[in-house]
């Protein structure tokens, strides 16, 4: 999308990031999927504490979508799509090709979303 679209209410504007399986994850050994996955949580919650990711979970029941179910979404806010996919992009998991990560704009009514859990280092 180049622009925002013309409305008659204002719009908060997010980076979507969407985690999903990587082409290299189906070969990988069971014990370097186990660290991966916990060096990847360790990644995601240096971001939230960093205040970048405002809120990152799993996704479930997805089985559906094979080939390639997304397994997990996040929102940040930093007003750069790049930037985002640059710290994305640097997560262990992702750099293993056990994930690959797509980052997206999110755009929403202003005000409607609230992060009550986001904590930042100070």
């Amino acid at each position: 999308m180049t622009a925002e679209p013309n409305l008659d209410f204002a719009l908060d504007t997010y980076e979507c990031i969407v985690l999903y399986p990587g082409t290299a994850g189906r070969a990988l050994p069971p014990e370097t999927i186990q660290r991966l996955q916990a060096e990847h949580a360790e990644h995601m919650q240096a971001l939230q504490r960093r205040g970048i990711i405002l809120v990152v979970g799993a996704v479930d029941g997805n089985e559906a979508r094979e080939p390639d179910p997304p397994l997990g979404f996040g929102l940040a806010r930093t007003g750069s799509v790049d930037d985002v996919r640059s710290v994305m992009e640097a997560d262990p998991a992702v750099q293993a090709g056990l994930y690959r990560v797509d980052v997206m704009t999110f755009l929403c009514p202003a005000g409607s979303l609230e992060f009550p859990l986001v904590k930042t280092e100070s």
